[in-house]
C-alpha cells in the first residue's frame, strides 16, 4: 500500500504561513494588459479559505475569499465554477494561472504566476493537511450562529 506523502497530506507544521505577495496581470481585453499585485492570506483558525487582495494604487484594494481547494486544483486544471474560476494557461516558458472573478458588478480576469503560489499554497496544507479543514470546528456554536444570522426568520 502506498501512502500519499504530497503536501496537501504533510503533517502540520507549527506557525503561521506568512502572507504572499504577487506580482499579477488584470487583462482588460485580449490586448491589454494592467500590471498590479495580489496579497494572498491564509488564517489556520479558518483553512478551507484564502483571502486575496488586489491592490490599488490609490485607495482600498479589492478582497475576495476563495476556496483554498479551488486555488490549488486550478494551478493544473479547471477548478471552480459561478462566480470562481481558475484554470492553467497553456505557456510553457513561465506557467501561470487565470483567475476569473464575477459578481454582478464585477467582472475581472487575472494571470497569477503558477510556481510561487504553489509554493505558498503547499505551505498552507503543510499547516493544515487536506481534509483537516473541519477538526476544530464547534458544531453546536456554528449551527447556532447560522440559525441566529440575520435575515434569517425566527420562529
Amino acid at each position: 500500500m502506498d501512502r500519499d506523502t504530497s503536501p496537501r497530506r504533510a503533517h502540520p507544521a507549527s506557525g503561521a504561513v506568512p502572507a504572499l505577495l504577487l506580482a499579477v496581470d488584470q487583462l482588460l481585453d485580449e490586448f491589454t494588459r494592467l500590471p498590479g499585485q495580489a496579497q494572498f492570506r491564509f488564517d489556520p483558525a479558518t483553512p478551507a479559505v484564502v483571502t486575496v487582495e488586489f491592490l490599488a494604487e490609490r485607495g482600498p484594494g479589492l478582497v475576495w475569499r476563495l476556496g483554498r481547494e479551488l486555488l490549488y486544483r486550478g494551478l493544473a486544471t479547471m477548478s471552480g465554477c459561478g462566480d470562481v474560476r481558475m484554470w492553467p494557461t497553456q505557456r510553457e516558458e513561465q506557467p501561470s494561472s487565470w483567475l476569473l472573478l464575477e459578481s454582478p458588478e464585477l467582472e475581472a480576469l487575472f494571470e497569477l504566476p503558477t510556481a510561487p503560489l504553489a509554493v505558498w499554497l503547499d505551505a498552507t496544507y503543510r499547516a493544515v493537511p487536506a481534509g483537516a479543514e473541519l477538526d476544530g470546528l464547534d458544531w453546536d456554536d456554528f449551527l447556532l450562529e447560522l440559525l441566529e444570522s440575520p435575515g434569517v426568520p425566527s420562529e
